[in-house]
């Protein structure tokens, strides 16, 4: 679009709104591939990405502008005063107006013939670009939610994630230590075993894995560390969002969010799915970060070793103990209780 080729490298300052509680904060707002990118002021990193087709103005002729994502209800607002920021969105949107399609335009055969293969290729091609690109620039938030929820819909069959007070902190302290910051892990009373990770950085334990006499410790951290790794080897929003479908992604695209009921039936296709697995040289690197021994996670997942040998022989800790283990023998024995009555 020569429109907002024209304005790629505008950048303006603006005030952002993330929900009807949350407290504004300042942002630069700039252009992306077909968005709107807000982004933190010192660390440059995108705080949100607003479809450029859906962004609307909410008060039209005055200043500052405010402006919302088509569809949002309230929940974010983000408002601008820099005049040129303001007349490049203006521009934009009206070529975006001009390029729409008019009823009665395609009238001769040789532009319904376009059309349709237009339409053929649109078909074959969109929808898995359509998934690369939500994907690609899905904000921390958007990916929390729907991870949040798959793990309801887990949570449907399984009954709530345990949550017992004292086990419950043990379990809050460990999501950061284990997994780095924005961490989260949740434990199911049943139907799971092993670990998945789902998007925005939510994995979920299997009860087993807290069973002494089924499984050690080092092994139950290194499931959560295997399934951290691998989702970041394989996005889990991919496998979400092909449950959920092309219509749902493009609402995800244009309004902010799926529609009710696109992940139903997702997170319970995920109780009984084989644990997955990270390949084995960024599966090291992250025991190593966490602190956590790979042996004991091989011998788990196979207990002749023979498909997990690399994971026992580079043991990152086989001759010397971590500086900082990420759980104590007091806090482990807590947190097995988390799921008791």
């Amino acid at each position: 679009m020569t429109a907002l080729a024209q304005y790629q490298r505008l950048e303006a300052a603006g005030t952002w709104r993330p929900g009807p509680s949350a407290q504004r904060r300042e942002v630069i707002v700039s252009f992306g591939d077909a968005t709107l990118v807000l982004s933190d002021p010192r660390s440059e990193v995108p705080l949100s990405h607003w479809s450029l087709p859906a962004v609307m103005r909410l008060n039209p002729g005055r200043l500052p502008a405010l402006y919302a994502p088509a569809g949002a209800t309230g929940d974010e607002e983000l408002e601008v005063a820099d005049p040129l920021m303001i007349g490049a969105i203006d521009k934009i949107h009206h070529a975006i107006a001009q390029a729409r399609p008019h009823p009665g335009r395609l009238r001769s055969g040789g532009m319904a013939a376009i059309a349709v293969a237009l339409f053929a290729v649109a078909a074959w091609w969109l929808p898995g670009a359509m998934l690369d690109y939500a994907i690609r620039i899905a904000p921390p938030a958007q990916r929390l939610a729907i991870g949040n929820s798959i793990l309801d819909d887990m949570t449907r069959v399984t009954g709530p994630a345990c949550g017992r007070p004292a086990p419950a902190q043990v379990l809050a302290r460990l999501g950061p230590r284990l997994l780095g910051q924005g961490g989260r892990i949740e434990v199911l009373p049943a139907g799971l075993k092993g670990a998945r990770t789902l998007p925005g950085r939510i994995t979920v334990m299997g009860p087993n894995l807290l069973d002494a006499g089924e499984v050690p410790a080092e092994a139950a951290l290194g499931h959560v560390i295997a399934a951290d790794a691998y989702a970041s080897e394989v996005d889990p929003l991919r496998g979400a969002l092909q449950h959920a479908g092309s219509r749902a992604v493009l609402q995800l695209l244009t309004r902010g969010g799926l529609p009710p009921g696109a992940l139903d039936g997702y997170g319970q296709s995920l109780l009984t799915a084989p644990e997955p697995r990270a390949s084995d040289d960024p599966l090291l690197a992250a025991f190593t970060r966490a602190g956590v021994p790979s042996e004991p996670y091989a011998r788990d997942v196979d207990p002749s070793g023979e498909s997990t040998l690399v994971l026992i022989e580079a043991d990152p800790y086989r001759t010397r103990l971590p500086d900082q283990p990420p759980l104590t023998k007091d806090e482990w024995q807590t947190l097995r209780g988390i799921c008791d009555e």
